[in-house]
C-alpha cells in the first residue's frame, strides 16, 4: 500500500550530547545536540518537521521525548551507534577561535542502519547533516524526487562523496570553518562553486561566521551578501545548523532570497542563549522584519576570501620572554577568522635588551613603515608595555582606527580608551569591532 506524501521537511542526522568544558568561575553545559540543534531552529520558527535519526539506545528515550516537545511530529530510528557515546566535548562555545570539538571515542565508533523499508520513501524535501554515516544508503531509501538539502560543514570528505545524490541536490551549506572549506578552499573559492554545479546543486551557501553569509544562485550566476548582526555572543554550538534547517524548510514557500533571510535571524538568535523558550521568543520578534527592512538594516559584511586584504598590525609584548598567553589568545583568533596579521617583532626582529642604539633606530624604521602600510591596529598591551601605547599613539595619529583588548586592566587611561575605536577586556568584544571596522573600510570602498 503507497504512503500519503508529507508535507514536511525531514531532518537525517546523527543526534549527541554535547558538553560545554567550564571557565573558570563558570557553569558546565549539557544538552542534546547534534541534529537537535537543527530542530530547535525549526521549532522556534515554528515550522513542523520530523526527523530520521542516528543515535546510542540509551539516548532514544530522552530524544524522542525531546523532540516531539519542540515540533517534531514523527521520529524514525534510521540506526544506532556502538562502541561510542556520541559525546561531543566543546571547549570554547563562543567561537572567538577554533571551538576545540572532540568527539569521544570517534575512533572506534560503528553505525549499524536499520531496516526503514519505505519509510522515507514519502518525504520530499530532506535535510541532511551527514555523519559517520554511509550517504550512499540514503540516496537509496530516499524518494528519487525528493529534493535534497545538504549541510556539508562536517563529516564530508571531499565533494565526491556526494555523487550518489548528482541531479537531486537543491541547496549545499558549508562552514568557513569546516575542515573541508580550510583544507580545499580557503584562498580560491573557485573549485567550489563549480564543483557544487557540477552535482546539479542550484544554490550554495557559505556561512563565514561573524563576517556574515553569501548565498551563490549557480544557475544565474549571482551573489547575495547577507550581513551578520554582532554582538556578544553567547553561543556558536548549533548555529549553522539552525541556519541550514531554516532556510531549507522555507525555500518551497519563501524562495531563496526570503528562507535565508529567515535563516539568518534564527542563527542570530541561537548565538545569544542556550534556552529554548527564550530563543523562540526571539526569533518571533526577529520574524516582524520583512527580508528587505534586515537587508536595509546594515551588518557586517566581510566575506573570509575578502579578509586578508587588509592588514593588522599586532602590536603587543609580542617577545620570547614574556608570559603573554592573551596576546596569543588574540593572535589565534585573528588568524582562525583569516585576517592578515602583521608582527612586527616576529617580521622585523626581537631586539636584546642591551642592543646598540643604531639596532633600535633600525628596528624603529621598520616597525613605523610596517605600521603605516597597516589598515588597523590590534592592540594587547600588556605589563604596561611602553612600545605598544607609542604605537597606539601613532596609530591614532595617522587616522588608523585601534581596537585595544585589555585583558588585565592595565591601560584604563582617558587617552588609550578615547583614542581607541573600540577598548574592552573582552576578546570576543574586540573581534566584533574587528569585523565592524573593516568591513565598514570595505564599504567605503566598493
Amino acid at each position: 500500500m503507497m504512503r500519503e506524501v508529507s508535507d514536511k521537511p525531514l531532518l537525517i542526522g546523527e543526534v549527541y550530547v554535547d558538553y560545554t568544558l567550564p571557565k573558570i568561575g563558570g557553569d558546565q553545559k549539557v544538552r542534546l545536540g547534534g541534529l537537535v540543534h537543527a530542530a530547535r531552529g525549526l521549532w522556534a520558527a515554528d515550522i513542523a518537521y520530523a526527523v530520521a535519526a542516528i543515535c546510542p539506545a540509551y539516548l532514544r528515550t530522552e530524544t524522542e521525548n525531546y523532540l516531539k516537545s519542540h515540533g517534531c511530529t514523527e521520529v524514525i530510528w534510521l540506526g544506532a551507534v556502538f562502541d561510542a557515546p556520541n559525546v561531543m566535548i566543546i571547549g570554547d562555545p563562543t567561537e572567538t577561535s577554533d571551538q576545540g570539538y572532540d568527539d569521544l571515542m570517534r575512533q572506534v565508533k560503528r553505525i549499524v542502519f536499520e531496516d526503514v523499508d519505505s519509510t522515507l520513501d514519502r518525504f520530499r524535501q530532506v535535510v541532511i547533516f551527514p555523519g559517520k554515516f554511509e550517504l550512499g544508503y540514503l540516496a537509496k531509501v530516499l524518494h528519487l524526487d525528493a529534493t535534497v538539502f545538504l549541510d556539508i560543514a562536517y563529516d564530508v570528505g571531499s565533494l565526491a562523496e556526494l555523487n550518489c545524490f548528482v541531479g537531486r541536490i537543491h541547496g549545499l551549506f558549508i562552514s568557513t570553518s569546516s575542515g573541508l572549506f580550510l583544507n580545499n578552499w580557503s584562498s580560491d573559492i573557485t573549485g567550489l562553486i563549480e564543483g557544487s554545479r557540477s552535482l546539479g546543486a542550484s544554490h550554495l551557501i557559505l556561512k563565514e561566521n561573524r563576517g556574515g553569509s553569501r548565498l551563490f544562485d549557480l544557475k544565474n550566476s549571482k551573489v547575495i551578501e547577507l550581513p551578520a548582526s554582532l554582538s556578544s555572543t553567547v553561543n556558536s554550538v548549533g548555529v549553522g545548523d539552525s541556519y541550514t534547517a531554516v532556510a531549507s524548510a522555507l525555500v518551497p514557500t519563501l524562495g531563496w532570497h526570503e528562507a535565508i533571510v529567515r535563516g539568518v535571524q534564527v542563527a542570530t538568535a541561537y548565538t545569544q542563549t542556550t534556552f529554548p523558550d527564550d530563543l523562540k521568543l526571539d526569533v518571533t520578534r526577529q520574524f516582524n522584519l520583512d527580508d528587505e527592512t534586515f537587508m536595509n538594516l546594515g551588518g557586517c559584511r566581510l566575506p573570509w576570501h575578502e579578509r586578508p586584504k587588509y592588514k593588522i598590525y599586532m602590536a603587543g609584548p609580542d617577545f620570547t620572554y614574556i608570559n603573554k598567553p592573551e596576546f596569543d589568545s588574540a593572535l589565534d583568533s585573528l588568524n582562525y577568522h583569516n585576517f592578515n596579521v602583521r608582527r612586527p617583532v616576529k617580521e622585523n626582529g626581537e631586539l636584546k635588551r642591551d642592543a646598540a642604539l643604531s639596532e633600535l633606530l633600525s628596528v624603529y624604521s621598520s616597525d613605523y613603515q610596517l605600521l603605516v602600510e597597516c589598515d588597523l591596529l590590534f592592540a594587547v598591551p600588556l605589563e604596561r608595555d611602553p612600545g605598544t601605547l607609542v604605537e597606539v599613539g601613532l596609530a591614532i595619529a595617522m587616522g588608523i582606527p585601534v581596537i585595544t583588548f585589555d585583558p588585565r586592566h592595565e591601560n584604563q587611561n582617558t587617552m588609550v580608551i578615547g583614542g581607541s575605536a573600540a577598548y574592552s577586556d573582552s576578546l570576543g568584544e574586540c573581534i566584533n569591532a574587528v569585523f565592524s571596522q573593516i568591513s565598514n573600510m570595505r564599504a567605503e570602498t566598493s
